[in-house]
């Protein structure tokens, strides 16, 4: 039997299993991916990587001989999305690096995608083509005007059949509206209207309008020297086109309402949990700065990722959250190589299951953890090649603190920072989910009898 989301029982641990051999991406530094999202359906999955190109994943459709066998996801489309530019007004290179992508419900037969790096947002359709049009009475076969004078008969044009082709055609692009580094963007669920996010602003953007958006949030102090928090990610309410919540370096976030005034500079509910004064240190900033903040998808709560937590937060609740997953408590002793090596920087995302009861963050040393909310047991797995074939099952992993350790646990001293998992996604109505290790895409699937 294959458990349907959200039907993990008691006794039953995640069981997923690779869907295919790892998909490599390159492996150069441009090669690395920086974005990885699931469509509406589930049946695209898009990455981004440093290089500035998205690549397209479609699944197959069942086949008549194995109906039960679902499909794998295979290449769709590749596309270059950005590219690097400079800005002569402030001597500055602008990476093309995706820094995230987001899907639009589709609502024909094209897709339409929002991809961004650090200054510019572009709208992309990607749609199907098998058919060419020939019989042309103005036109020649090789596209050139013919001289009406020449044209004695008419000729009713007709659609011939051609290999299919996928295009990618960037549809609308934003530009020039964020003086800092875009970190969020996130669609509105009246999908006419999307935001943008950088480290002090927020702007929201109309889809048929490129040139101006609306300043919605403004954390810039007059005095630059004052400026003591960032704004760190941001995200639109699921089902509330007026509601949108950000977070900052400082481990707050903020609900604003659209509807109180144009500029949401008051919030309308401020989440914060009090600091233990016993585990102040010179690391309590650094890792209580928020990376990811994310709607559930009922909409009643909020997930928060921090560099040693993954925090949910009932919005009718501000003064703690309503539970807390330790992701690698065993790093707190580390914190002062990680701080030298500038891992203590990196910023990992959370995602929800279809049914808001399983969440899943990355790790280091590929590993990736999950945290079923009903039982409140965990799970640590390995997203790595030497386990990357067709159908393995993935085997828990455990990381041991000192002591004696044991044959398949691995010790906290042996872990690679520079394997990281930072981006991942989850399948929005089944146990399919897709985990990024540095230029690698691993998409694994919960076990198949």
């Amino acid at each position: 039997m294959i458990p349907g989301v959200g039907v993990l029982t008691q006794d039953t641990l995640w069981c997923f299993s690779q869907v295919k051999g790892t998909i490599e991406i390159g492996a150069t530094e441009a090669d690395i991916i920086s974005a990885v999202e699931f469509n509406h359906t589930g049946e695209l999955l898009a990455t981004g990587d440093k290089g500035g190109r998205v690549v397209i994943f479609q699944r197959e459709q069942e086949s008549k001989n194995q109906v039960h066998r679902r499909g794998e996801y295979n290449v769709y489309s590749t596309f270059q999305s950005h590219e690097p530019e400079f800005d002569y007004l402030k001597s500055l290179e602008i990476e093309e690096k995706i820094n995230k992508i987001r899907w639009l419900p589709q609502q024909n037969a094209a897709y339409f995608l929002l991809s961004t790096n650090d200054k510019t947002v572009k709208l992309w359709k990607v749609s199907e083509r098998d058919k060419r049009p020939e019989g042309y009475n103005l036109k020649d076969e090789e596209g050139r005007l013919r001289d009406p004078a020449t044209i004695t008969t008419l000729r009713v044009p007709v659609l011939r059949p051609m290999d299919l082709m996928v295009e990618a055609t960037p549809r609308r692009v934003f530009a020039n509206a964020h003086t800092y580094h875009i970190n969020s963007i996130s669609v509105n669920s009246d999908y006419e209207t999307y935001m943008s996010a950088d480290d002090l602003r927020i702007n929201l953007w109309n889809f048929e309008i490129t040139n101006q958006s609306f300043n919605i949030v403004d954390i810039k102090p007059a005095n630059m020297e004052e400026l003591t928090e960032v704004i760190t990610a941001a995200e639109f309410h699921p089902h509330h086109c007026n509601t949108f919540v950000y977070s900052s370096s400082k481990g707050t976030i903020r609900l604003c309402d659209m509807r109180a005034s144009a500029l949401c500079d008051r919030h309308t509910k401020f989440f914060e949990e009090p600091e233990d004064p016993s585990n102040r240190s010179f690391f309590s900033e650094i890792i209580s700065s928020i990376s990811d903040v994310k709607f559930s998808h009922s909409g009643r709560y909020i997930m928060t990722r921090d560099y040693l937590t993954v925090k949910v937060w009932d919005l009718n609740m501000e003064n703690r959250p309503i539970e807390t997953y330790q992701v690698h408590d065993y790093l707190r002793s580390k914190l002062c190589s990680l701080y030298e090596n500038d891992c203590i920087f990196d910023k990992f995302e959370c995602v929800w299951n279809g049914s808001d009861s399983v969440i899943m963050t990355g790790s280091y040393n590929n590993f990736f953890r999950m945290f079923d909310r009903n039982t409140k047991r965990d799970v640590t797995l390995e997203a790595s090649r030497e386990n990357s074939k067709p159908r393995a099952i993935l085997k828990p992993r455990k990381v041991c603190v000192g002591g004696k350790r044991r044959k398949d646990e691995i010790s906290v001293d042996s872990l690679d920072f520079s394997k990281k998992i930072l981006h991942t996604a989850w399948h929005p109505s089944e146990n399919i989910i897709a985990v990024a290790a540095t230029n690698n895409l691993y998409i694994f699937q919960d076990k198949v009898n």
